[in-house]
């Protein structure tokens, strides 16, 4: 089992958890984040001085997926979320050694 997490722009949430359920994909762990990378930040003005703001507001997106599975999530990811400018996001794939579905006690991919 591999967990694939995606740092993604907060305006392809909705399409990709679309794309996901049409993948029959379940099982997602969403949090907002702020991240700062290759898309720099944006100037403000605050009380009067000038501010950079080098972090800007994501969208963190972990999914478990049993091996086979990986490379159609990733794929399904890369479809929603590229735009080709800077700013897309990144996706990281580690292994995962164990799951166990606490209500039942179910392990392994009858987990996810």
């Amino acid at each position: 089992m591999k967990e694939i997490q995606a740092i993604i722009r907060p305006v392809v949430l909705e399409e990709l958890k679309e794309e996901l359920s049409a993948l029959n994909i379940r099982g997602l762990t969403i949090g907002q984040v702020m991240g700062c990378g290759s898309q720099k930040g944006w100037t403000e003005f605050y009380r009067g001085s000038e501010v950079y703001m080098n972090v800007l507001p994501k969208v963190r997106v972990s999914i478990v997926v049993p091996d086979a599975r990986v490379d159609e999530t990733i794929n399904a990811i890369i479809k929603v979320a590229r735009t080709g400018e800077v700013g897309d996001g990144k996706i990281f794939i580690t292994n995962v050694e164990r799951v166990v579905r606490i209500r039942t006690g179910e392990e392994g991919d009858d987990a996810l």
